[in-house]
């Protein structure tokens, strides 16, 4: 049987509009953030997705999100802190420029392709194997279901890659995953099928621009 998934980014943070990267910090949805979440959730209830489980990571931005969500459509939300963004350690706070400044050795060796832990936390590999052996562990349980994941960008990404088979850098293959984007992954026993990825058109329908976060000025600075 297949299960569908639907990955929800969470909306803009004041960080997110700052360059900060967030990675753990439990930073909560900004005005626009709190708009973009609404949006998706009326844009989900309009086409009549029928999820039968919500899970989000258990950080604010993510979960704020998901709630507006599941009121649209009238599913509760389960939290799963395995859906959390990359842990950024020290990082976390700093804008790209500055971790730069005050770490140039690592940011050297990231941007020479090796996979060293960000800050002191995380690798991409550490982060990819969390979010895939999560989302196959959810699709198992829910055998055939459509389920919504609201979670972070890093995550999406990570996620995205494994479906495609791609072991390089997932934030390099998919460098701009926008806030409140949907990717709608299907997992089969045959493998993961990408339906979509970053589909924001429910922004852009709006007609108000500033809706839409900007992408990153390049693949090294991911918004997190």
């Amino acid at each position: 049987m297949t299960t569908t998934v639907y990955l929800i980014r969470h909306g803009e943070t004041d960080w997110n509009l700052a360059g900060r990267w967030q990675g753990h910090a439990d930073v909560p949805l900004n005005e626009l953030g709190y708009k973009q979440a609404r949006i998706v959730a009326r844009r989900l209830a309009r086409e009549g997705v029928q999820f039968d489980a919500i899970y989000s990571s258990d950080l604010a931005r993510a979960f704020q999100t998901a709630w507006e969500v599941g009121a649209a459509v009238k599913v509760p939300v389960q939290l799963l802190p395995n859906l959390r963004e990359i842990d950024l350690g020290t990082w976390s706070g700093l804008n790209y420029n500055e971790i730069k400044v005050t770490h140039p050795t690592e940011i050297a060796l990231l941007e020479q392709g090796q996979d060293i832990p960000r800050g002191g936390g995380e690798t991409l590999s550490a982060l990819r194997k969390r979010v895939v052996e999560a989302v196959d562990a959810i699709a198992n349980h829910h055998e055939g279901a459509t389920l919504g994941l609201v979670t972070h960008g890093g995550c999406i990404r990570m996620l995205l890659a494994h479906a495609e088979s791609f072991h390089g850098d997932g934030f390099k293959r998919f460098p701009h995953i926008g806030n409140t984007s949907i990717t709608i992954v299907r997992i089969s026993p045959a493998g993961w099928e990408i339906v979509c990825a970053n589909d924001m058109s429910h922004l852009e329908e709006e007609h108000q621009p500033d809706l839409v976060s900007s992408p990153p000025d390049d693949a090294e600075r991911p918004s997190l």
